[in-house]
């Protein structure tokens, strides 16, 4: 009996003992999931859809397509870059040989209109009487009133044009070749994008590829009115060098400064894209915080765009990558990235060089890609979901 006694004990602790240790891994467990799945952890959730935009009308081709945003209609606009543009004179050349092709292809006019359902529902631009076209045009901005901003960054752009939505010449801002580098007060230096707020009329122009500095200017009037560089600081051009991602953080940008888009609460959020890093600002040029994104990226940059999503807080950033080919999903107050998506190559809902992203109201996402990208992508909102993986890659329809 006594060893029976003894033997049941020795059972029990064992038992007791595998609990324990039971437990405690069930614990482990839950912390590591309360980190990824828990309710404090949730991001908006995408699908692509294959079969959006609706293909082209008339042989028309698209070029390194290099700008998007969605009006109050939710209507999408896209500009691309036609033959005619220097850097893709080589890359459509052969597809808009007359002399070889017997009926393709036709380059599309530079700015497009697409409907909700993906119909091309308008088209214009390039050179015409009363403003210089870009030699290479780059972002479009379809402001809450309704005008149509356009950015260039070839070597001589060093202005701003202003349309109607159909196509009516409004307004330029600067002139071509008559850049004086990042604090000249009345001209550009090959501008990137561009955010006009409803709130004040001020344009906010992320310049950009030839300058180191974001400009405010009247968006009425094209008055400049004030621009700073990193960190608030005077714009100052000297020569950065590459990018080493082991250095001190640069204290001025680098070229591209690719985008300037204000939040609702009063935040700018600019793209310093070879610096991977996002800088964020009051409207007055004072300098907030900064986040680095995939610091180690050389080359292009990891910070190419932004877009906010749609509730009223804009709680979600979405962070457009295209040197390692995704979008981060970020929360915004905390700049912490959540989840991504996309991944590399020419199926729908990867990317090649994805370098301008924008929201519709309904929360769906449109992306552009330029170099041999050249194409527009829609991406479903398909409600807040628990985070399953840091990185999702290509988002088909019915994948988790």
């Amino acid at each position: 009996m006594g060893n029976q006694q003894r033997l049941r004990g020795l059972y029990v602790s064992i038992a007791f003992a595998a609990l324990i240790g039971a437990l405690g891994v069930g614990q482990s467990v839950l912390e590591r999931m309360s980190t990824v799945t828990g309710s404090a952890v949730q991001a908006p959730r995408f699908e692509v859809d294959p079969f959006w935009p609706k293909p082209l009308p008339n042989h028309w081709l698209l070029g390194s397509t290099i700008g998007v945003s969605v009006d109050a209609q939710d209507h999408v606009w896209i500009i691309h870059r036609g033959p005619g543009t220097l850097n893709e004179r080589t890359e459509m050349g052969a597809a808009t040989n007359p002399k070889t092709a017997q009926e393709c292809c036709v380059p599309a006019p530079p700015v497009l209109e697409f409907d909700a359902a993906g119909n091309l529902v308008n088209s214009w631009g390039g050179p015409g009487e009363g403003y210089e076209w870009p030699e290479s045009n780059h972002g479009i901005t379809v402001d809450y009133k309704g005008n149509v901003w356009i950015g260039g960054n070839g070597a001589k752009d060093a202005h701003v044009l202003k349309f109607t939505k159909a196509g009516k010449f409004l307004l330029q801002i600067g002139h071509a070749g008559k850049g004086q580098g990042s604090n000249d007060p009345m001209n550009f230096g090959r501008v990137a994008k561009i955010f006009v707020d409803p709130k004040t009329n001020e344009a906010y122009i992320a310049d950009g590829y030839g300058n180191k500095r974001v400009v405010v200017i009247d968006a009425d009037t094209g008055k400049f009115k004030r621009f700073w560089g990193a960190y608030g600081n005077k714009p100052d051009d000297t020569n950065l060098g590459r990018y080493n991602p082991d250095a001190p953080p640069a204290q001025q940008f680098r070229n591209p400064v690719h985008c300037a888009d204000l939040s609702l609460d009063g935040l700018l959020y600019v793209c310093d894209r070879a610096n991977d890093r996002v800088q964020v600002f009051k409207p007055d040029g004072k300098f907030v915080k900064e986040v680095f994104v995939a610091p180690k990226t050389l080359g292009d940059g990891s910070a190419w765009d932004i877009a906010f999503s749609k509730d009223a807080q804009q709680k979600y950033l979405y962070l457009a990558d295209g040197k390692n080919e995704k979008v981060y999903v970020m929360q915004r107050d905390t700049m912490q990235i959540l989840t991504s998506f996309g991944d590399g190559g020419r199926q729908p809902g990867q990317f090649f060089a994805v370098h301008s992203i924008a929201t519709d109201s309904k929360g769906n996402l449109y992306t552009t890609e330029t170099y041999e990208g050249k194409r527009l992508q829609k991406f479903v909102y398909k409600g807040l979901v628990a985070v399953a993986k840091q990185d999702q890659g290509t988002v088909w329809p019915g994948s988790k």
